[in-house]
């Protein structure tokens, strides 16, 4: 059996494509390829199956991200998305004859009709009377560096719409209920029959009467004026992993705005920004700090105390320590968001020397250099400016 082929490679697109690139890339390639303008032509089909299912993907945020990441496998039903796979089913693609998802069919429709379908189709006006979900929210948090590394509970406050609790979400006022459309007859949709270069096609265009819903509310709801939902501020509390860093995304399922038509809610999607610390850096798992030393320190050793974001720990420098020398302190840095696997600290040792030496100190160190047999005066360079260049910044 082929391999597939890479979707972009399908659209004509690279990776970096926006979403309207991404579009109109599809609704070009879809007007060329549609079965109904190459009637016979098997390849034509093919082509445009394969288109369908390649926008299928990218036009959807959250599986575009599993496609960029994993590949085909990422969106195959029967890979990571199958039965008992490790990120629920991702649903089927379906081509030319089967359902495309949110895009495909409907995009082409619009792009030949304007939106009132076409072909012998029912088009867009049935698919969207029927149950929607939710719009998907995004917050933006920002948190400590600590508390991105070994987690924390927050609190957030959400504004969006919810259900109306005095009209259940119909929209109608307590004690009525919406009326079928006597317009469309309850479909949300009105048929009418064109002629076209294609010859004469059964259209359907959006009910002007109930906006394609199938219903018509005659007495709204004086609580939500009809809509069926409040705009309210909601607090929501989360409970962060350790390990998270600055672009991690953490969906909460069904935290969005509400369906309609008995549609499920959409997902709130948590993006994390982490504040810089004061001492350390990150780069994934692991540490880095700097750590000042005396120039005593270094010469003879010492066992010191190293910042962690945990505390103080002691470790012993050997003597003869170069200043830029770098350390590490196992699983002292932060822990990984897919394992148990924890990173390391590394600091970096720079050896501090003193800006002002007494009279006492610069002859201690003169005796010094007189037995390690170093000429004080070399070339116009002072002995305490040697030390300086050697274990100054």
């Amino acid at each position: 059996m082929a391999s597939k082929r890479d979707y972009y490679e399908v659209l004509g697109i690279d990776k970096s494509a926006s979403e309207e690139d991404i579009k109109k890339a599809y609704r070009k390639l879809a007007k060329k390829y549609h079965p109904d303008m190459n009637q016979g032509d098997k390849s034509a089909e093919s082509k445009f199956k394969e288109l369908n299912e390649a926008y299928e993907v990218l036009s959807d945020k959250d599986k575009k991200a599993r496609y960029d990441q994993f590949g085909h496998a990422g969106v195959d039903p029967n890979g990571f998305g199958g039965a008992g796979g490790g990120f629920g089913g991702f649903g089927g693609f379906g081509g030319f004859g089967g359902s495309t998802g949110t895009g495909g069919f409907e995009d082409i429709f619009d792009m030949f009709f304007g939106g009132t379908g076409g072909f012998g189709s029912t088009g867009s006006a049935r698919r969207k009377s029927g149950p929607q979900k939710g719009a998907d929210l995004k917050y933006e948090l920002e948190i400590e560096f600590e508390e991105a590394a070994f987690g924390v509970k927050k609190d957030i406050h959400v504004t969006r719409n919810e259900t109306c609790n005095d009209c259940k979400g119909t929209g109608a006022k307590a004690g009525t209920s919406p009326e079928t459309c006597k317009t469309c007859g309850g479909s949300g949709e009105v048929r009418y029959t064109q002629s076209t270069v294609f010859g004469r096609v059964v259209n359907v265009r959006t009910c002007d009467e109930c906006h394609g819903e199938g219903k018509v509310i005659k007495e709204p709801c004086p609580q939500c004026k009809g809509r069926g939902s409040i705009r309210r501020s909601r607090k929501i509390t989360i409970d962060i992993p350790a390990g998270v860093d600055t672009g991690s995304v953490m969906p909460l399922r069904g935290e969005g705005e509400p369906g309609s038509r008995g549609g499920s809610n959409g997902d709130l999607y948590i993006y994390m920004r982490v504040k810089p610390h004061k001492l350390f850096k990150r780069d994934g798992i692991n540490l880095y700090s700097e750590m000042p030393i005396s120039f005593t320190q270094a010469a003879l050793g010492d066992e010191i105390e190293v910042n962690t974001l945990e505390g103080k720990v002691k470790y012993t420098i050997p003597e003869g320590t170069q200043t830029g020398t770098t350390f590490r302190i196992k699983n002292k840095g932060v822990p990984s968001l897919k394992s148990k696997v924890r990173g390391d600290l590394y600091f970096t040792v720079k050896v501090s020397v003193p800006k002002k030496l007494s009279e006492k100190q610069k002859e201690l160190l003169r005796q010094y250099a007189a037995i390690s047999g170093d000429d004080i005066e070399d070339q116009g360079k002072s002995f305490f400016d040697k030390v300086k260049d050697a274990f100054g910044k």
